[in-house]
């Protein structure tokens, strides 16, 4: 009989289904990349996913973020989010916090339970805070550099940090991280250079997803080696 996974396990047999299905993701971020990537972990048929963040849905989040319309807007991201997941598989251990993922916060985080862990957060100091205490537990754990002003989503690629260039995120990232003893740490980057500069940054549609599904590939990769 066939099941919602049928066409997956065509692709990467049933064997690795069932192994999905007892791994453990945190997603921290769950916008225009992280919401894409919660998404396609579900959907690939992780079984015990957790999110984590502090927003509500805005109106200016609707040109780029799953989970944002018009009737989510001043919702909370992570309930409306927990909903979508396990409308696409119930059977799915859905975990939502509440939670913007600081230094003065990440104690409330258990990083030691989790298999793999997806980093989509938009703060430098919780990007480096995640990527520390991650990298101390030996949890695996892959971030994504800024997609902000930029048109072009062919060009990110997956890379050690500092193998990176252009992003001027990445950049203070391989600072930052030298300084903490850091010596590997995989992300998702694009050389092109930003095409404008804006506050609040500027966004379209298709990039930030593009972002958040590679982000999947590499977590779903790991997960079934």
């Amino acid at each position: 009989m066939a099941d919602q996974f049928q066409r997956t396990a065509l692709l990467i047999g049933q064997e690795n289904i069932d192994r999905l299905k007892n791994r453990r993701v945190a997603v921290f971020g769950i916008g225009g990349v992280g919401g894409h990537a919660v998404e396609a972990l579900c959907r690939s048929g992780v079984g015990m996913i957790d999110i984590f963040d502090g927003d509500v849905v805005d109106i200016t989040n609707i040109n780029r973020q799953l989970i944002a319309t018009h009737k989510t807007i001043g919702r909370d991201k992570v309930e409306v989010m927990k909903e979508r997941l396990l409308e696409i598989n119930p059977h799915a251990i859905v975990e939502a916090f509440k939670l913007f993922y600081l230094p003065e916060t990440s104690d409330k985080v258990d990083l030691s339970v989790y298999d793999y862990v997806i980093d989509a957060v938009d703060t430098m100091t919780a990007k480096l805070e995640l990527v520390c205490r991650a990298s101390a537990l030996n949890v695996p754990v892959i971030c994504s550099m800024g997609t902000a002003n930029k048109l072009d989503p062919t060009v990110f690629e997956v890379a050690d940090i500092f193998e990176t260039s252009v992003c001027p995120m990445a950049r203070i990232m391989r600072s930052e991280l030298r300084k903490r003893g850091i010596e590997a740490l995989k992300v998702v980057y694009s050389k092109e250079a930003p095409i404008i500069k804006s506050k609040p940054p500027a966004s379209i549609s298709f990039v930030p997803p593009a972002v958040g599904l590679i982000l999947a590939s590499e977590a779903i990769k790991h997960l079934i080696e």
